[in-house]
């Protein structure tokens, strides 16, 4: 069976940032998955859960009223993995331009009081929950974002080449 793409890219030297993971193109439409990644996997702890899913509502909720990007925004939610997000959206945009609306998305947490929808009406599981983490997970991240702003490698995913013998097994380069 094919690895998918996300399961190609060389989780050992990817760093923090804003990576376009693929693009799909749906009869008439395109959808673009974007991995917004706040850790470097399998060398950092990942985020805690409830911090995880507290930051799941503040910032899904923010980019689904943010009046330039809500008509674009398709899914924004948690990696199994626990090192960032996925977000996507409608159309196509290279990663270099959701720097702004993330920075701002991250930023934004702070100002939260309480997060939108944890109630048990409006929630799975509305007591995983840790606002002050989230707060914590969030600037940590606007701080790296603004920071490497004009650093190529938070938008690229570091390149690997999936080698395959004759006989089907698969390698690669790193």
């Amino acid at each position: 069976m094919e690895l998918i793409q996300s399961f190609s890219v060389d989780h050992m030297r990817i760093v923090p940032g804003i990576f376009t993971s693929r693009t799909d193109h749906l009869g008439d439409y395109t959808v673009t998955t974007y991995d917004i990644r706040l850790k470097r996997p399998n060398r950092e702890p990942v985020i805690d859960v409830a911090a995880m899913h507290s930051l799941e509502h503040i910032i899904a909720t923010y980019l689904r009223n943010d009046p330039d990007w809500k008509d674009e925004v398709v899914y924004w939610g948690p990696m199994g993995c626990l090192t960032g997000f996925y977000l996507i959206l409608k159309g196509s945009r290279k990663a270099q331009e959701l720097h702004e609306i993330m920075l701002k998305a991250f930023r934004y947490v702070d100002t939260v009081q309480e997060v939108p929808g944890a109630t048990a009406v409006n929630c799975g599981y509305y007591r995983m929950h840790n606002l002050e983490m989230a707060k914590w997970y969030a600037k940590e991240f606007a701080g790296y974002l603004e920071a490497n702003a004009g650093n190529d490698s938070i938008f690229e995913y570091p390149g690997t080449k999936r080698l395959v013998t004759d006989d089907g097994q698969h390698f690669y380069d790193s």
